[in-house]
């Protein structure tokens, strides 16, 4: 089985639409999505219909609560919120419905995907040192765990032992009686200065994920953005990956 594990695309149709175009190339056998599909850029309505039509398995992310009232923005920068209530404005009520019944989890025999944290998914908590990587280790079932939320790729991983320790590699090789973390970056708004589109796949049979990057039309995304009337730190921030 070859999965194509994606996360963060926050309406960036050309960076989804670039991963898509790569994927092709990767002989993918199913999709899944890590969630945030709207958020921050111009194409809500265009990404949804998008991850919809791969049929992939999609667990939702705080934006995509947020825009249908299921998660307070409270606690959102107010570049955050602007996108917010912006996206919400675009949707239709098909389109809310979809984003409202998405689960928090999704498991099968191979891995497990959650946005944020296993502990609890519905406070989109951050795993982003290794304390909060061993909390959600503990109540991981599978050997493996996509999440996104950061849009930083990395792997934690946790060995025979029980010690946990973090690596930035784009080729992770699986071994038995370990278990990992693996954070799929961001599709539309990479945060780890590298602009590019980021992707997984994994490769059951081979016991392989590979972290992979995919450039896109930035400017396009960019124009969109500043012509949607959103605030001009979306676009600005594209071109830098942070």
């Amino acid at each position: 089985m070859r999965y194509g594990i994606f996360s963060d695309t926050h309406s960036n149709l050309e960076a989804l639409n670039a991963v898509i175009e790569a994927y092709r190339k990767e002989g993918i056998d199913e999709y899944l999505c890590v969630g945030d599909i709207v958020g921050y850029a111009a194409d809500p309505k265009e990404c949804i219909l998008t991850v919809r039509s791969l049929a992939a398995h999609t667990v939702a992310g705080n934006h995509d609560w947020a825009a249908v009232d299921l998660l307070s923005t409270e606690y959102f920068n107010e570049t955050a919120r602007d996108a917010v209530a912006w996206t919400t404005t675009q949707l239709s009520a098909q389109e809310k419905s979809f984003l409202k019944d998405l689960p928090l989890l999704y498991k099968n025999e191979d891995l497990t995907l959650v946005h944020s944290t296993l502990e609890n998914p519905q406070e989109f908590g951050y795993i982003d040192d290794l304390n909060t990587a061993e909390d959600s280790f503990w109540s991981q079932e599978t050997p493996v765990c996509f999440v996104g939320h950061t849009h930083d790729a990395g792997v934690f991983i946790k060995d025979r032992s029980g010690k946990v320790s973090y690596k930035k590699e784009d080729t992770i090789n699986l071994s038995p009686g370990c278990k990992y973390i693996i954070n799929a970056g961001s599709v539309g708004q990479p945060r780890d200065l590298n602009p590019k589109a980021c992707y997984c796949v994994f490769d059951t049979s081979k016991k392989k994920i590979f972290i992979k990057r995919a450039p896109y039309d930035i400017a396009g995304a960019q124009e969109k953005i500043i012509a949607a009337g959103l605030p001009q730190a979306l676009a600005t921030r594209l071109e830098f990956g942070r």
